[in-house]
């Protein structure tokens, strides 16, 4: 099959400049902390865990049965909750020369099927059971032949022979799928490289005063951009322990901090607001670092985390698409690091743009910010009508957002071009909830729109024209949901029933009334 790989004056131009890795891909760094730290700790989540060489040994025995299973270049769905296994399989992917395609553990079938189908994969690698049925039951509705991941690879003879040199994934070739509601507003997968990571783990490093005798702790999911960085590549490129949860419980990941001694935690914003609630009663003095992303800040909270712990609250402003265009760091004054999106990265060549015209404005003042870099990724997988929205031109990556960026250049986010709502860190596309919901046979016109919420930073809100003499409740249309297999995060959390909804002079539902209604009726409960 054809390579997709990041352009060759580039690959050029940022290995020169150090950014990027020549050759080197992440399974050289893990064989090395295998050879220098055997016994020490890659991954652990609660009481279990694995050390680096179980790491590399587990790893190199799953590849072996996916090479017997699938051709150079094959995608691979993996599907399996934040625990060490799931990096085994990326890894193992990147081993046998195969593009891992992550998926969520909350997705649903509805999610599993399309990204299944949108990146052709040909296996799908998951647990023996699972909350949808079994592995069996699941590749059968997917229509694709499936690996149960479990011990049973470890008593595999390796084959030595391996792969070839030129056919396996380097550092500037398509690694990983991911799926991403993006600035076009429908569900697409991102093509992923290991360089670009590999760039952005040098930024942190340096924002962040980060070294080997740091103990990590990422609560973000896995097959997304930041659960890439902060799990799969940058703890490996230190050589350094990382704690995960399967799922996100506050309090235990309060009392991890504090048994584990964890200096650097990686979480969206609703998730570190919910751990520092929990931790009145113990001890979560040892970070120095907290990692943060995908929604605004709130800035009493990250003063309260800042002055509990005595560690700063650093973020990246970017997406899955660009990677990153702007960053905090611990250099920084707090009222910066609270109130923007830290300053502009050099490389990363942030521009502005008018969101209507696209014309290019000035790079200091107010628009649609886009960029060029290391950072960016290969763009999103085939499909061209989406590119052609996402990439200028010229090749200049475009972000969903509207920025402000001052004469020194400390960028603010001020609003977003795209109608896309922000819950939990991750990006879900309002549309792709109304396709969802339409579907219910009550349903006459429907329009979904960002609420926003302390915890979540934002969650989904239903406004439902309903057909004559119906009625619908939202424990109603979330059952609908589940029975249709859409995932729990696509799931309406607030209902309202309305007679009609207003609509625009151009003949659209006017969200923009509806917000100002929603906001209203806040004010006035």
């Amino acid at each position: 099959m054809m390579k997709y790989r990041a352009d060759e004056a580039e690959i050029k131009k940022y290995v020169k400049e150090g950014w990027w890795e020549e050759s080197k891909g992440l399974v050289d760094f893990v064989e090395e902390n295998a050879q220098n730290n055997p016994s020490g700790i890659a991954y652990q989540t609660g009481d279990a865990q694995i050390s680096w060489e179980e790491y590399l040994q587990n790893a190199r025995h799953l590849g072996e049965l996916i090479r017997r299973e699938s051709e150079i270049g094959d995608r691979i769905l993996v599907w399996l909750p934040d625990s060490p296994d799931v990096h085994v399989c990326y890894l193992a992917c990147e081993i046998s020369g195969v593009v891992a395609v992550g998926a969520g553990w909350k997705a649903g079938l509805q999610e599993l099927k399309y990204l299944s189908d949108v990146a052709g994969a040909s296996l799908f690698l998951s647990r023996d059971t699972t909350l949808l049925g079994t592995i069996e039951d699941i590749s059968d509705y997917l229509g694709i032949r499936s690996l149960s991941v479990g011990d049973q690879f470890a008593e595999l003879e390796l084959n030595n022979d391996g792969l070839e040199q030129d056919e396996g994934i380097g550092p500037s070739d398509l690694w990983f799928l991911n799926s991403t509601s993006g600035t076009t507003g429908l569900p697409k997968c991102v093509m992923q490289t290991l360089n670009r990571w590999f760039y952005f783990h040098k930024k942190a490093v340096d924002f962040g005063n980060l070294d080997k005798e740091d103990i990590w702790m990422s609560v973000v999911p896995a097959p997304f951009g930041f659960g890439l960085w902060t799990a799969h590549i940058t703890p490996t490129l230190l050589g350094v322990p990382c704690l995960l949860q399967e799922r996100f419980d506050a309090l235990e990941a309060a009392k991890e901090i504090e048994k584990h001694q964890v200096t650097v935690l990686c979480a969206v914003s609703s998730q570190f607001v919910m751990i520092l609630d929990a931790s009145s009663d113990i001890d979560i003095s040892s970070l120095k670092v907290i990692f943060t992303g995908g929604e605004s800040i709130s800035p009493l909270r990250a003063r309260e985390l800042e002055e509990k712990s005595g560690c700063r609250v650093l973020n990246f402003y970017g997406s899955n698409e660009t990677g990153t265009l702007s960053g905090t760091t611990i250099r920084d004054p707090a009222d910066k690091r609270y109130t923007s999106a830290g300053m502009v990265i050099p490389e990363m060549q942030v521009r502005l743009y008018d969101p209507k015209s696209g014309e290019r404005l000035a790079d200091v003042g107010q628009g649609q910010p886009a960029c060029k870099g290391p950072a960016l990724s290969l763009g999103y997988w085939k499909d061209d009508k989406a590119n052609s929205k996402l990439i200028t031109d010229d090749g200049w990556f475009l972000m969903g957002d509207l920025v402000e960026i001052d004469s020194e250049g400390w960028l603010k986010v001020t609003g977003r071009v795209s109608d896309i709502i922000i819950r939990g860190g991750k990006n879900i596309s309002a549309l792709a909830i109304e396709r969802q919901v339409e579907l219910h046979p009550k349903v006459a016109l429907v329009a979904v729109v960002p609420k926003p919420d302390q915890k979540l930073g934002e969650i989904s809100a239903a406004y439902v024209q309903l057909h004559a003499g119906e009625s619908l409740t939202l424990e109603e249309l979330q059952f609908f949901l589940r029975s249709q297999g859409v995932s729990i995060e696509w799931w309406p959390e607030v209902l309202n029933v309305v007679e009609t909804l207003p609509i625009s002079s151009g003949g659209k539902v006017a969200k923009g009334k509806l917000k100002e209604l929603m906001i209203s009726k806040e004010e006035n409960q």
